[in-house]
């Protein structure tokens, strides 16, 4: 069965939301080719891991989306059978973006891959209902082993990724401490890292879709949870912490 092109009378959000219904991409008729939904900000990514997915003729991307709404619009229309759930996303992140999916399709396997190589960001990632964790870097070598091993119902961490967090948990175990930011929540989390590269109040909030009043009140949670006396001091400790990381 062939799909007839976008045509110029089609609605433009029909255009943006399902962007690979159409004969863009002919394999999502492949009968035995697993479908799989394509979730990232930016669009030349996008296309680079929708080469490489269907380099393997076990896969096709049969949709893709920018963001968070998107992509639940998108997994209602075209039922994927996999997810593939970039965790820097405008607006609702991916973390609360793999909440969602689990809520509405609690057996739609999801893959993280993304920029963050903290083991932290895995762990959250799995807690909140991701199958496996492949960082952005490590793409190109893992992704087909980890789509692989999602279908197959087992979880899946890059190497690297995986003795980060056996390593991290076996020092936290054998010391009885905790990391003082996994006290933060998500969204937290992810503001203290804008906090740490420099960003006021209102970039983040362009950033995160969110109102700069949001921000401040995020801002003085984490103050609150990490003993911090004021916001030069958060942003003290976020530049610190980022650079610790990226050490």
């Amino acid at each position: 069965m062939t799909r007839s092109a976008t045509t110029p009378t089609e609605p433009a959000t029909a255009r943006k939301n399902v962007v690979r219904s159409t004969n863009e991409n002919p394999k999502c008729d492949a009968p035995d080719a697993k479908r799989i939904l394509i979730v990232d900000d930016h669009p030349l990514f996008r296309k680079g891991l929708e080469e490489l997915i269907q380099s393997d003729d076990s896969f096709a991307v049969c949709g893709e989306a920018g963001n968070a709404a998107e992509a639940m619009d998108v997994i209602r229309k075209l039922s994927p059978e996999l997810a593939i759930v970039d965790l820097s996303l405008p607006g609702a992140n991916g973390i609360e973006l793999i909440k969602n999916i689990r809520a509405e399709f609690p057996k739609l396997p999801i893959l993280v891959l993304s920029m963050h190589d903290e083991s932290l960001y895995a762990v959250r990632a799995l807690r909140a209902g991701a199958d496996g964790y492949v960082m952005k870097h490590e793409a190109m070598a893992n992704v087909i082993q980890a789509i692989r091993e999602v279908f197959n119902g087992r979880p899946y961490l890059s190497p690297a990724m995986a003795a980060q967090v056996i390593t991290k948990f076996a020092h936290r175990h054998a010391e009885g401490e905790m990391d003082a930011v996994e006290r933060l929540s998500d969204r937290e989390l992810e503001i203290l890292e804008l906090i740490g590269k420099g960003h006021e109040v209102r970039q983040i909030a362009k950033l995160l879709h969110l109102s700069p009043k949001t921000v401040e009140t995020h801002r003085a949670h984490i103050k609150d949870k990490l003993d911090l006396k004021n916001s030069r001091e958060v942003a003290r400790f976020a530049l610190q912490w980022l650079n610790a990381r990226e050490a």
